[in-house]
């Protein structure tokens, strides 16, 4: 019997250059692979640049921003530049909408205290826009005043919402056509977000919202090295989203919730890691297994299929190095079988 796999993706984000974007997404689309998000973090490069060019190069692939953040990008000009992204792109454009790191948000001057308030508003704005309509809107976090695209949009462009806390998951399960999870996310945390997420759905009387789950992905031959090489992977991301953890709950769960590691271990191999420790040495294969999807082309094909059990329909998956057209390619393979 044929395994239930999700759909696979690539994450593209604003610390690669439009060129390096479009060698991916060009490799991602050989291998098979019919989307790309893109990651747009606060002083990093803004992604539209590299998304058009991806538009431009690709001809299947859908175009996935993942997401806007209504603080540097006001509504309306989200709305303005999906639209526009869209028809490049030949109506293959979806749109992700999340609140950001708050505290780069704080930086550029924004009060992040109603983050939530402010996505909710945001949706309700951009999609009233992508319909056509003259939008006044006099909110917490808005207000605008007979606002109206200038040109025709697709209307049902997929928006999708960054959540992670409980809140955010039952407010995207009313409002939103899917949700964006982040790196460093367990399988049975998203698990447990993703019976949330359908529960507010039902309780508005909409359908389940598809679930994309961004991680690292190393794919190579010999399964151990790439183990390895993900350690790496997950050793870049690890102390900045513990130290997110300590701040918010939800984060925190998020790290540990069915990862078997226990508060004291992530604590002992992030002190390792500051101390110039090899990820290697530091972090264990639970940590893998827990935030990557790395292995033999048949051993990622097999954790994937995990991920659906779980409710995951989409993969955003990070490539990295010099073999990561061939590490795409390898798991397209593997995913056609």
């Amino acid at each position: 019997m044929s395994l239930m796999l999700p759909r696979l993706s690539v994450r593209l984000h604003g610390g690669m250059t439009p060129q390096q974007c479009v060698a991916q997404a060009k490799a991602a689309e050989a291998a098979g692979i019919d989307a790309i998000w893109f990651a747009e973090n606060p002083f990093a490069r803004g992604i539209m640049a590299a998304a058009t060019a991806c538009a431009l190069a690709t001809k299947t692939q859908s175009i996935g921003a993942g997401v806007f953040n209504p603080y540097g990008r006001h509504p309306t000009l989200i709305a303005m530049e999906i639209g526009a992204l869209d028809e490049v792109s030949g109506g293959r454009a979806r749109l992700g909408i999340g609140s950001g790191v708050g505290h780069a948000v704080e930086r550029m001057g924004y009060d992040y205290g109603r983050a939530l308030t402010t996505l909710r508003e945001a949706i309700a704005i951009v999609r009233a826009l992508l319909a056509g309509e003259e939008v006044t809107f006099a909110g917490t976090a808005f207000n605008v005043r007979r606002v109206k695209l200038d040109f025709r949009a697709r209307a049902d462009i997929p928006i999708f919402m960054a959540a992670r806390g409980d809140n955010a998951v039952k407010v995207c399960g009313e409002i939103a056509d899917g949700m964006i999870v982040s790196n460093l996310c367990t399988r049975d945390f998203v698990a447990d977000a993703v019976r949330r997420l359908n529960d507010a759905a039902r309780g508005a009387g909409r359908s389940a919202p598809g679930v994309v789950q961004y991680m690292p992905c190393l794919v190579r031959p010999d399964g151990e090295a790439a183990r390895r090489l993900a350690k790496r992977a997950v050793a870049e991301m690890l102390p900045g989203f513990w130290g997110l953890g300590q701040r918010m709950p939800a984060a925190r769960r998020a790290l540990l919730t069915g990862s078997g590691i226990a508060e004291a271990e992530f604590a002992a191999a992030i002190e390792r890691l500051k101390q110039g420790e090899a990820a290697e040495a530091a972090l264990d294969d639970r940590y893998v297994a827990a935030f990557a999807l790395a292995g033999t082309a048949s051993e990622c094909r097999a954790q994937a299929a995990g991920y659906a059990t779980a409710g995951v329909t989409e993969l955003a998956l990070t490539f990295t190095g010099p073999e990561a057209a061939d590490d795409m390619a390898a798991l397209g393979t593997a995913f056609a079988r």
